[in-house]
């Protein structure tokens, strides 16, 4: 007899730009073909419970007021007023009555992979909320409401044109957060940056190979022991998960967006078997890769 624990359906519903995928309290974004960009229009009074997903989430009231519980509290976000969700970051939402709201979902990785980002991951992993008082939020809701038109529009190369504009927002945001909370770097941690962004570089141009620490160690010239120890306090993980963390991504880009076998998805990735990729994927995204694409399949 089959005693394993099954996985329990996920949900579906359907709104008029699309559907909504939960599984448990794990929300799966669909987007369109070849986009990895979505937005959602309504001015419909809606509790959603608290929910979780790998995208970020942008909530730009329009009319109204819209609540959201994060776990660092509960935001009441007013027309005029801008609230950014991290990605995993677990958040319910309420629209009350007579309200609007614009919801932008966008897949971060292009973005918080470029090269000066870690110089703020600490605001990038945490909920930001621009006030009405607020001197980034007229030129952020601007840049935003440009993007939406942007995706409403679909014009050639409307999903770049809408990072493109997402990409200003965290310039914006990160040029103000930069000049109010740093000091000058003592040389050492420059240096150190540097490293360890030439380290990350690497395992973009080298993660489909079968490399590790000893590999990216030697290319930094560092014993591995050393550059462990000064990648993990750069960026707050492990090279290993690091590495891993990339993999999974290329792998879940391949699994919605073309027909490759899971095997061919597995050796494109980097992984070394069939079993190590079903269990890191699962580890990261809680389902299998093939359960994954099941759950992609009707929507893309």
């Amino acid at each position: 007899m089959d005693m394993k624990p099954r996985m329990a359906p996920a949900a579906r519903s359907r709104f008029p730009d699309g559907f909504r995928i939960l599984q448990g309290k794990r929300e799966y974004v669909t987007y369109i073909e070849r986009s990895s960009v979505r937005v959602w229009y309504s001015d419909e009074a809606r509790y959603y419970e608290s929910h979780f997903h790998s995208a970020v989430e942008i909530i730009v009231p329009l009319r109204g007021e819209v609540r959201s519980t994060l776990l660092d509290g509960s935001y009441h976000v007013q027309a005029g007023e801008v609230l950014i969700v991290p990605p995993n970051c677990s958040h319910d939402l309420d629209m009350g009555e007579n309200s609007a709201r614009d919801l932008l979902l966008f897949e971060p990785s292009s973005i918080f992979s470029m090269r000066d980002m870690p110089l703020i991951d600490e605001l990038l992993q945490q909920p930001v909320y621009l006030t009405a008082e607020s001197p980034l939020t007229t030129a952020v809701r601007s840049l935003l409401l440009q993007a939406v038109e942007c995706y409403n529009r679909r014009e050639p190369m409307w999903n770049s044109m809408c990072y493109a504009y997402l990409m200003q927002m965290y310039v914006r945001i990160g040029q103000d957060y930069l000049s109010r909370s740093m000091r000058p770097e003592p040389v050492e941690h420059r240096v150190d940056t540097e490293i360890v962004d030439s380290a990350r570089l690497y395992v973009d141009q080298n993660y489909m190979r079968d490399i590790d620490l000893s590999d990216v160690a030697a290319f930094s010239g560092f014993s591995k022991y050393y550059f462990s120890r000064m990648f993990k306090q750069q960026l707050g993980i492990s090279f290993s998960e690091y590495l891993r963390q990339k993999r999974v991504g290329v792998a879940e880009e391949r699994l919605i967006h073309s027909d490759q076998s899971i095997q061919d998805i597995a050796v494109a990735a980097g992984f070394g078997s069939i079993a190590t990729f079903n269990r890191v994927f699962k580890e990261a995204k809680n389902c299998t890769p093939s359960k994954y694409r099941e759950i992609y399949s009707d929507f893309i």
